[in-house]
């Protein structure tokens, strides 16, 4: 599986080659660490397992085709100096009668050597990346490939049943009847679950480029602003809704759909199909879509205990702040601005440090955009274990941490997506962060010795008598904006 041993370390690179029924891709990470960071990524739509069911082989053209793009691959991450390569072949190849045969030629062609894992092997591999993206995930995970469809009970972070079907698309799609037949199929592998009923009413968690190009779908005609699957959370209502409608559609009709990449034109109503029956089945509450799946618990799997237990967030936060940071630690700010949110929930108190953390990351800039782009960088920042609606507060405190004022022409779509309390508090961070860096100029070693509380119905910023010079106008116009969004008067005590 693996060119050489794991390699560790800051500038280790880690390749995974993923060799599915329907795609092939490669992903290069940065290192293995707890929130990987992909600096290279591609995917070739191959069809290994088109004709899978009906010949029992692989697709010739396909095959060819995936032997021609390993290849390419292999030449690229020799480029790259990329010294672990861990490459997983799935459902297509390891049922094929022919399987053997492509296998011996990648690794005579790429010299790659090839882990050809099982069904409940790759379960466990897609329930690991669900639940390195979403750590604590409760109710039903669903990846869905070109040649099978595997799920995972997942309570509270924990496996239960797990299960291999023989759903995926291409299986789908070779049926004599057509769709009548493909549904009834599908129906009758569900039935089976008995299981998937334990779980109504929680959460069902879909992974796949299929489920990914729905999400799209459902992005777009609902004019969703935050255009990041990972955690999309939806009702199921809804996606059941969607993907019934997907699922009846012809060709004709799924091209006007600009979200979806014409190679899947072909496999998505089938993957519409199965996902309409599963949700039927299982009845779940909310679909919250995933955008980690096998790779990516392939990786959280080759973690050390003590790093996989790591908060992703705060993880990737605390590197962009030790890579962007000005003067050296940001931590002691998530400690100073504690004091006014007295009474937070643990959640509430996680995405404020994130925010303390990224609190310091756009200061090179131009200052004439700079609270827009750190609106958007923040909004669109590739991290994971964060919901939608606190990724929109996390932009939003930076936002105003930045000078921005919530409401107007950059934030104002985001507003629905953020309850209005939310919001206000939002920008009490911001306002809060804003002040902590004018007083310390950036050095949050400077602000240890201060405090900022609300006593009784003022909101005090208390200094030393040896940093009463800190005190200035600027830090007087921030402390006001602070106790303005708090509704209440201000004062600096010096000294007290």
């Amino acid at each position: 599986m693996r060119i050489g041993p794991i390699a560790r370390g800051r500038k280790a690179r880690i390749a995974v080659v993923d060799i599915g029924s329907n795609s092939i891709r490669v992903v290069v990470y940065d290192r293995l660490s707890r929130a990987p960071v992909p600096v290279f990524n591609e995917k070739v739509l191959c069809g290994l397992g088109r004709d899978l069911s009906r010949t029992g082989r692989l697709h010739p053209e396909g095959t060819a085709m995936a032997l021609r793009n390993l290849t390419r691959f292999r030449r690229l991450l020799d480029g790259m100096g990329v010294r672990s390569v861990d490459v997983l072949a799935t459902a297509a190849v390891r049922e094929a009668e022919d399987g053997p045969a492509f296998v011996a030629e990648v690794e005579r062609r790429c010299n790659f050597d090839v882990t050809v894992i099982s069904g409940m092997e790759e379960a466990r591999l897609s329930a690991m990346g669900a639940l390195s993206g979403a750590p604590g995930a409760d109710g039903v995970m669903g990846d869905l490939g070109g040649g099978s469809l595997e799920l995972v009970a997942l309570d509270r972070g924990a496996f239960g049943h797990q299960v291999t079907l023989p759903l995926g698309p291409f299986r789908l799609m070779n049926v004599e009847k057509g769709r009548a037949e493909a549904r009834a199929i599908i129906a009758r592998h569900f039935e089976e679950q008995s299981w998937l009923a334990d779980y109504r009413g929680r959460t069902f968690y879909p992974v796949g480029g299929a489920w990914r190009s729905l999400a799209k779908v459902h992005m777009a005609r609902s004019k969703y602003p935050v255009h990041v699957i990972h955690q999309y959370a939806v009702p199921a209502s809804e996606v059941v809704a969607l993907a019934a409608v997907i699922g009846r559609q012809g060709r004709a009709s799924l091209e006007r759909l600009p979200q979806v990449n014409r190679k899947r034109l072909e496999t998505l109503p089938y993957g519409g199909l199965v996902l309409e029956g599963l949700l039927q089945a299982m009845a779940p509450a909310t679909v919250v879509f995933s955008a980690y799946g096998l790779r990516e618990g392939h990786l959280f799997d080759l973690l050390r205990e003590k790093e996989r237990a790591t908060d992703p967030l705060l993880h990737t936060c605390s590197e962009i702040a030790r890579q962007l940071d000005r003067f050296g630690e940001a931590s002691g700010i998530a400690r100073w601005t504690r004091d006014l949110f007295v009474g937070e929930t643990e959640a509430a108190a996680r995405i404020r440090e994130a925010a303390c953390l990224l609190s310091d990351f756009c200061w090179a800039e131009h200052p004439d955009y700079r609270a827009e782009h750190a609106f958007l960088r923040t909004l669109r920042l590739a991290v994971v274990g964060i919901e939608h609606a606190e990724r929109v507060f996390l932009a939003a405190a930076i936002y105003v941490r930045y000078g921005g004022i919530l409401g107007d022409r950059v934030t104002r779509s985001m507003q629905h997506v953020l309850a209005p309390d939310e919001m206000k508090r939002a920008e009490l961070l911001g306002a809060t962060l804003r002040l902590g860096l004018a007083l310390s100029g950036g050095v949050p070693a400077l602000l240890e010795k201060t405090r900022l509380e609300q006593v009784d119905d003022t909101l005090v910023l208390s200094l030393p008598a040896e940093l009463d010079t800190l005190s200035g106008d600027i830090v007087e116009r921030r402390l006001e904006a602070v106790a303005k969004i708090m509704t209440c008067p201000a004062r600096i005590a010096i000294g007290e």
